[in-house]
């Protein structure tokens, strides 16, 4: 195997004609990687997204091509992937209004161009779910909120209408599954990439801690930050802390790595009913 790309989070490999998407125990906040690592992290966001795309495969095709046949050492924790030309544009579908999106919504009264309500609180549930692009920055770079105009700059009109589409049937789809499940499902971001044929195929992750905002509906309100099952917990650490955001981050303190690692197993038995051992 050839090693093509180490990441803040996942390390690709290139196999013959396949890639091996290896994901680390490393965890990122705000485009950096932190050095404390979350023990058995990689397996549970690979079992998560392994399970998520099997209940979306009728939405729209995936990158998988095995989950078993990959190196001893990576197993649990790397996918067999088809080798695609990913999408130039992180594709994100928000539901509620948190984080990034309400500190844009209270300048602008809009997100990445897509006007809201007025009114609108930390949690709000949004009037429908809405597209926010983002940037593909470079490690080392933070990713940057970019309007569906810019997408279609990037890549055409008939693409861009295309990722809006997938990205919010991906979004609908999981939030509904989720919700059956105990879970709000406040945001997400997918990775697209096309097929030697033209076809737009998911890959990376899909629907894990890593890549959502996962809230408990028992006890959601809005007007107020939720308890998240995801690594906002590591975000409020981490802003607390007084780290700049810029690399190199800070250690994470035992207490902090523990809890964050019960959220992702905890939202990982309540999704899929499976006990993590």
């Amino acid at each position: 195997m050839e090693l093509l790309h180490s990441g803040k989070v996942r390390d690709v490999y290139a196999d013959g004609g396949d890639l091996i998407l290896v994901a680390s125990d490393r965890i990122s906040i705000y485009d950096v990687a932190l050095p404390t690592p979350i023990p058995d992290k990689g397996k549970l966001l690979t079992a998560l997204s392994l399970w998520w795309f099997e209940q979306l495969a009728d939405v729209v095709p995936n990158h998988v091509v095995s989950a078993t046949d990959v190196p001893a050492e990576f197993a649990g924790r790397a996918i067999r992937c088809r080798r695609l030309e990913m999408v130039p544009v992180e594709c994100v579908a928000r539901g509620y209004l948190t984080g990034g999106g309400l500190r844009e919504y209270e300048r602008t009264g809009a997100v990445s161009g897509v006007p809201l309500p007025r009114g609108l609180v930390e949690a709000s549930i949004l009037p429908e779910p809405i597209f926010t692009p983002s940037t593909k920055a470079p490690i080392g770079e933070h990713d940057e909120p970019i309007t569906y105009e810019d997408v279609v700059a990037k890549v055409g009109e008939a693409t861009a209408e295309r990722l809006r589409q997938i990205t919010l049937d991906i979004y609908r789809r999981g939030a509904e599954i989720a919700a059956d499940r105990g879970i709000l499902v406040a945001d997400t971001k997918i990775e697209l990439g096309w097929a030697p044929d033209g076809t737009l195929v998911l890959a990376d992750e899909l629907l894990t801690s890593d890549s959502s905002r996962f809230w408990p509906a028992q006890s959601y309100q809005p007007g107020r930050v939720q308890f998240s099952y995801d690594k906002q917990y590591v975000r409020d650490w981490a802003t607390s802390s007084g780290w700049n955001k810029q690399a190199p981050a800070p250690e994470m303190p035992a207490d902090v790595v523990e809890a964050t690692r019960a959220r992702y197993v905890d939202v990982y038995e309540t999704l899929t009913g499976n006990r993590w051992a």
